[in-house]
């Protein structure tokens, strides 16, 4: 056991570096000025790419591969329907009621007010939801992280290169709206933290809980609808976001920058990985 144990303790630092990087790209958000809107759009944009990259070419993807092309996509739009659901229950952070109305009467500027409120809520309600997508999203990479340093230290020290360096603009994602809802700095930096400390989580559970009680098929399946989940957030939550704010050409390049970006971060993942261990 003390062998086990040596290496999930290297797992688990090697982890945290990786988790910890979110809190990097926290900083950078917190150590600027004030975000202004038009920002705010194109890194919600941005971050729309991210989160739409990870669901397509990452989850959903793996889930294809491994359970087949019909399983997987029922997994998916399960995930996509699952979550629709919630949303429908969830009330809508960005309507304010009647006092919009009152106030326009009142004078102008509370109106004002109300929709910087409204705004405010909005990109509030975004950045909780980016902090658990990429939450859910670092968990398998946590678990990679272990399996990888079960590997080798070399292979979990360039897993966990490569999962900070994605981690950091992943910490921006999660912090920029939080701080500009908020106006907390050590809200965001908070939230931004906690969404990477998933990771050291998933190298924990993969650790202790994990050897037998779910079959891989399941696994596999449930990381697709969380990619369904993931998809439907952001086309529902971050889209429309990014279009208001940074309007939309500009948005569009940004998510497909946020894409791009991604996918490079997955392959540089993929290739330091050694060939038989695939995340």
């Amino acid at each position: 056991m003390g062998f086990m144990d040596s290496q999930v303790l290297v797992a688990l630092a090697l982890s945290l570096i990786g988790g910890l990087s979110t809190s990097i790209g926290a900083l950078f958000v917190v150590i600027n000025q004030a975000p202004n809107l038009k920002m705010l759009g194109l890194l919600q944009g941005f971050a729309a790419g991210l989160m739409l990259s990870i669901s397509f070419f990452d989850l959903a993807h793996n889930a294809i591969n491994s359970i087949g092309f019909l399983k997987g996509n029922l997994w998916f739009f399960a995930g996509v329907i699952f979550f629709a659901a919630v949303a429908n229950f969830i009330p809508e952070p960005a309507i304010a009621p009647t006092s919009d109305v009152k106030s326009k009467k009142k004078n102008k500027d509370e109106g004002g007010k109300n929709i910087m409120k409204k705004h405010q809520r909005q990109v509030l309600y975004s950045g909780i939801i980016t902090a658990i997508g990429i939450s859910l999203h670092n968990f398998p990479e946590g678990m990679a992280v272990f399996l990888g340093s079960m590997k080798g230290l070399r292979v979990g020290l360039n897993l966990a290169l490569a999962i900070a360096l994605h981690n950091i603009p992943e910490g921006v994602a999660v912090a920029l709206p939080i701080y500009f809802a908020t106006k907390s700095k050590w809200q965001a930096f908070k939230l931004a933290t906690l969404s990477g400390l998933a990771e050291p989580l998933g190298v924990i559970i993969v650790a202790y809980l994990f050897p037998s009680s779910l079959s891989p098929e399941i696994l596999e399946g449930l990381l697709g609808a969380v990619g369904g989940v993931m998809a439907f957030l952001t086309l529902h939550e971050m889209l429309p976001l990014a279009f208001d704010y940074a309007g939309q050409k500009q948005a569009v390049k940004a998510v497909f920058f946020g894409m791009a970006f991604m996918s490079a971060s997955l392959y540089f993942l993929e290739i330091s990985l050694p060939a038989d261990l695939s995340l």
